[in-house]
Formats: C-alpha cells, structure tokens, sequence
C-alpha cells in the first residue's frame, strides 16, 4: 500500500475501476463457471471493500493485484457457507485426473470451488493455477522457483485431497455416515 489517500480522490478511484474491472469480472468469472450474477455480486463486494478501505489506508501500489486477492477470499467465503447435497453434485462431472475435466460450467465450478474452499490453502492455489487459471506444471515451476516434478507431485498430493473432500457430499448418505461437510479439510 502507498498509504496515501487517492490523489485525484474519485477520479482516481474511477479511472482504477475502469482499467481492472474486465480483468477482475474474468477472474471471478472463470472461478464460478460463467454464472454471471454471482461473479458480479462477488466483484461488486469486492470493489464495496475497496471503496471503504482505499480512502483511510491509500490506494495499493497494484490494485489490481489486492483486489484479486480480497476476491479469492470473498470466493472462499462463498463457497464455505454453501452447504451442497449428494443430488445437486454430477460425480461423472468431477474427474479430476480426466483429461478433458474443466470447470468451465457454473455448476462443476462451484462444485470445485466449494471443494477448494476446504483445502489448505497450499492445495487450493496449485488446483486454482491449473484448473481456473490453465497453467501447466512447468509455468507453475518457473513461477515458484521449483522442478516441474515437484508441481506434479504437489497437484497429485492436492487432487488427492479435493477428491476425498468431494467424495463426502457424492456417496450416498447412508455411506457418509457422520462425516461433516463444514470446515476446512486439514488431513
């Protein structure tokens, strides 16, 4: 953060607004499936927390970077209080290791973003990077400074832990047994 208020004061708040609104509503947008009146509820509270924070605290130096982050986590908090049932989730829609699996609609991405909503955030942001943003394992590498081999193993170790949290609202209810569907998935 610059920790100064915006020089130009709205101005300055509105020609921001222009220039990062498109790539945030994609952002947002590709995490949700394309369910258009949700991305733009959750980029609206986004720009909300903006607005308020922005004037007392100073524009960060990329905005466009903090109010990615402040959506993530307005995602996050979405899709933990979405409570999913076993009838609302297509188990053939959630081959994670298939190779044409995408969560390209509104109902496999929020399926995947509840899931990713339990997960330790290490996992969530390796399963983020190559299901929402389409990075492979070697742009992940270059990017984390790390082989490709680990990134593979790190997705595997991740898929791993999303199938598990998903396969708790799949199975039918007499199979789940007392297992919760609330809070973040730590094993």
């Amino acid at each position: 953060m610059t920790g100064q208020p915006p020089s130009g004061g709205d101005a300055d708040l509105i020609r921001i607004y222009r220039e990062t609104i498109r790539p945030l509503y994609a952002y947002v947008s590709r995490r949700v499936g394309g369910h258009a009146a949700l991305a733009e509820d959750l980029v609206q509270e986004t720009w909300m927390r903006a607005v308020a924070a922005w004037p007392a605290r100073g524009v960060p130096d990329q905005p466009l970077a903090w109010l990615i982050r402040v959506a993530h986590n307005t995602m996050v908090s979405h899709f933990r209080r979405v409570k999913l049932e076993a009838h609302q989730v297509d188990a053939t829609a959630i081959d994670l290791e298939g190779p044409s699996f995408s969560p390209d609609t509104a109902d496999t991405a929020a399926i995947v973003g509840w899931g990713l909503s339990r997960l330790r955030r290490a996992h969530a942001d390796v399963l983020e990077a190559f299901y929402f943003d389409g990075k492979s394992a070697r742009a992940m590498a270059d990017e984390r400074g790390t082989s490709e081999r680990a990134i593979e193993g790190r997705l595997a170790r991740a898929r791993a832990k999303l199938k598990k949290v998903l396969n708790r609202i799949v199975r039918p209810p007499a199979e789940r047994g007392r297992v919760a569907t609330r809070g973040p998935e730590h094993a």
